[in-house]
């Protein structure tokens, strides 16, 4: 049951827990309007002190904004100076370009015609080679008919011949007829080559050695353009199945019984390790399809052999000779000449160098001044939108300006 407490100066009654209640209340009430109070004295001081950090922290900014101001001013003008300096870099880059270009142009030119020399040289031998075949295959071919020609008009000419002799039995007719024999076939290789070397060697004189006379079958007295004799070259024509070599010797004395420079041995079997024409005991020996050939290359030899010797003639009067056209006017006057017209070339290339080098200054002149409007037109956009904003660079190697 509740206590009841009565009000001195009313009277009236009322339960005790009431009155404490409403006390607590009260007291409860003085403590959060204590407690708010505190809380609004310390929000207002919170703020002022907000306040003054943030007038603090505006006033460290605005120095900041100065101090990256100056610094990106510095960068810029350092960027001014490296861009400079690139400039001059870029000019001594194009200048050892253009030199380098210039060098490597004149050495491709020089290669190009070297090339072409040496294709040309390459070419004219292998068409040389090529003809050179042709003609040894239409040689051979030539001489394959000549020879079946000249034997049958061999055989014939016998048959003619053996046919008018009465006294010739008819048994020896049909031998020889049938025989086609190694004397008919030797005599027949031997018409043959004089025939050959007259063709091809008209001012050589091409003499025949008669039957029954001891030494080679042929000889070919060498003559120069102006008809002087300039050596011998015998020639031993053979037809035979096998090659001796008792042929070599055998020439070889023939060759100094008929005072010849060379001898050859134009047969029909080669030795077994000479495949095509060679030298052999100091003898050529070669086939008939061969012959024409080496006759060339011999009578060169013997006519430059000749020269070489008449050279050394009269020496001391070739040298007077020479020492008084040398000291001539005719020699002076061909010699200003070629002066003269070497020193009017290098004039000309002169000129053309420095008509280049004039060209060169004024293109010089003009990327100077458009590099360096670039970089002003660059540092300029770079202020107002930022480094990395638009890309200007005019040279691929240009380095970037360094980070904000």
């Amino acid at each position: 049951m509740p206590t009841e407490i009565k009000c001195p100066n009313c009277g009236h009654q009322f339960p005790m827990e009431e009155a404490m209640a409403e006390e607590y209340k009260k007291d409860l009430r003085d403590q959060m309007q204590k407690f708010i109070r505190e809380k609004e004295a310390a929000f207002v001081s919170r703020e002022k002190e907000l306040q003054q950090q943030q007038q603090q922290q505006e006033a460290a900014l605005r120095k900041s904004i100065s101090n990256d101001f100056e610094h990106r001013l510095r960068l810029l003008q350092d960027a001014q100076k490296d861009s400079e300096e690139k400039l001059r870099t870029a000019r001594q880059k194009e200048l050892e370009y253009l030199k380098k270009e210039q060098d490597l142009k004149n050495k491709e030119a020089e290669l190009e015609l070297s090339v072409q020399k040496l294709l040309q040289q390459e070419r004219g031998k292998l068409a040389e080679e090529i003809r050179h075949l042709e003609e040894q295959k239409i040689a051979a071919r030539e001489t394959a008919h000549q020879m079946k020609y000249k034997e049958l008009e061999k055989q014939l000419e016998d048959q003619k011949r053996l046919a008018a002799d009465a006294e010739k039995s008819l048994e020896e007719l049909k031998r020889k007829a049938e025989q086609g024999s190694m004397q008919l076939q030797g005599e027949v290789q031997e018409l043959a080559l004089e025939e050959l070397l007259r063709n091809n060697f008209p001012f050589d004189e091409i003499s025949e050695v008669g039957k029954g006379i001891r030494g080679a079958d042929c000889i070919q007295l060498v003559r120069n353009n102006f008809g002087q004799e300039c050596g011998k070259i015998i020639y031993e024509s053979k037809r035979t199945a096998v090659f001796s070599h008792d042929w070599i010797e055998k020439l070889k004395a023939d060759m100094r019984s008929q005072g010849a420079h060379i001898a050859v041995i134009v047969t029909q079997a080669m030795p077994k390790d000479m495949p095509c024409f060679g030298e052999r005991n100091g003898v050529w020996i070669c086939s008939f399809s061969e012959v024409k050939a080496l006759a060339y290359v011999l009578r060169d030899g013997i006519i430059r052999i000749f020269n070489a010797n008449r050279s050394q003639e009269n020496k001391g009067d070739k040298m007077q000779l020479l020492y008084s056209y040398l000291t001539s006017s005719e020699f002076s006057e061909q010699w200003k000449a070629i002066r003269e017209g070497f020193l009017a070339m290098k004039q000309s290339i002169q000129k053309e160098r420095d008509t280049m080098e004039r060209l060169w200054k004024a293109r010089e002149k003009q990327l100077e001044k458009v590099l360096l409007n670039a970089a002003h037109v660059r540092g300029s956009i770079e202020g107002i939108a930022g480094k990395d904003a638009i890309e200007v660079s005019l040279l691929e190697d240009e380095d970037d300006l360094p980070d904000e």
